[in-house]
């Protein structure tokens, strides 16, 4: 009887300890809602449009992921990864990535200090700009390999290891490259195995006529505005593990999981269009992404459950830089864009086989 009691006041603690981890992450993202509409709100103050380049910023950022903005110089990356910083209480560093940049120019260097009392000379160890919240890797195509390669081990394990020493990384940490996607002279691209470490390759593309005459009007004012802090650093990190936490259901991760193995050449079940023009597909760091990226777009949004829209809304930044392309694709003029648009045609959901979650090869079969 009195185990039958102890299991019965177990069962009672556990529903109302779940009941109230429900509730405190409907208000973290009751939280998180408000601030995308405030950090959004602020970037306006000196961003015009580029919503969509402001919300995967964000997104990638809620779900612990690092970005690669490419465009065309001019377009306000580094004012906008600047004042997304000041909005939410980020520490900001920037570095002109250049041909003589050395790794130890950015990850830091040991020198010999000498003990004046005592005249002991040791090695002490400099932290170089990568020690920071926001790390704005700026033209980051424009340094040779090993230089870029410097970021792996901070992108990866939010760490850094100079002689013999690992040096922990304050949390959180981004790393937002941007590149130049018409300039090629004395450009080193990027190796796939940093490509890969991206969660999101995004495209901040020309501004509209409208939106063209408000930059104008705006930059040529004598105005000056100040960006409001909307979170602190202990909220951004108290949201990220909420964005953990938010349930996927069996059939959203299976479609996940689909989109990323239906860009691989040579594989099961993968549409003659794949065959023809990919050379290399997305890898499993895709499937995860997509399913991260999901869980804090749901969050954004105000919504505490995920659906096969929010995998598809970040398709495209997900998975663009992680399909290589062939021969045959550029000569008819496929991008990786293309390849992810005509994917997520032929994987349209079929309701009645999602309900009853079925496997993904029979769900988003078109005739």
């Amino acid at each position: 009887m009195n185990t039958l009691c102890s299991f019965i006041e177990d069962l009672t603690v556990l529903e109302e300890q779940t009941e109230l981890s429900d509730q405190q992450d409907l208000q973290a993202v009751e939280r998180l809602a408000d601030a995308f509409r405030r950090i959004t709100h602020e970037l306006h103050k000196v961003i015009v449009g580029q919503d969509e380049v402001i919300e995967q910023l964000l997104v990638s950022m809620f779900a612990g992921g690092h970005c690669l903005l490419v465009g065309v110089p001019g377009l306000a990356k580094t004012l906008m990864v600047r004042s997304l910083a000041e909005s939410l209480s980020l520490e900001f560093n920037r570095v002109q990535f250049t041909p003589d940049l050395m790794p130890s120019d950015i990850t830091g260097t040991e020198v010999i200090q000498e003990d004046r009392t005592s005249g002991a000379r040791e090695f002490r160890f400099l932290a170089g700009p990568i020690f920071t919240n926001v790390l704005l890797a700026d033209e980051i195509n424009r340094t040779p390999p090993k230089t870029q390669a410097a970021l792996l081990e901070a992108m990866q394990e939010h760490q850094v290891t100079a002689g013999g020493k690992r040096h922990k990384l304050q949390e959180p940490f981004f790393v937002l490259a941007t590149q130049n996607p018409i300039e090629h002279e004395g450009t080193y691209p990027l190796p796939e195995a940093q490509l890969d470490r991206f969660m999101f390759q995004v495209f901040v593309d020309y501004p509209s006529a409208d939106e063209e005459f408000d930059i104008v009007r705006q930059t040529t004012a004598p105005k000056q505005t100040s960006i409001e802090k909307v979170l602190s650093l202990d909220e951004i990190l108290a949201l990220q593990e909420t964005v953990r936490r938010i349930p996927v259901a069996d059939h959203v991760i299976r479609y996940a999981m689909q989109l990323a193995r239906m860009t691989r050449r040579g594989k099961e079940q993968v549409p003659d269009f794949v065959q023809k023009y990919v050379s290399w597909g997305a890898g499993p760091r895709a499937s995860q992404y997509l399913i991260l990226g999901a869980k804090a777009r749901a969050m954004l949004h105000g919504r505490l459950f995920v659906s096969t829209d929010d995998v598809r809304a970040i398709a495209a930044p997900v998975l663009r830089h992680r399909i290589v392309t062939n021969f045959n694709a550029e000569a008819d003029g496929v991008t990786g864009d293309e390849i992810v648009r005509r994917i997520s045609e032929v994987m349209a959901v079929n309701p009645a086989l999602k309900a009853a979650d079925a496997k993904l090869p029979q769900i988003f079969s078109k005739p």
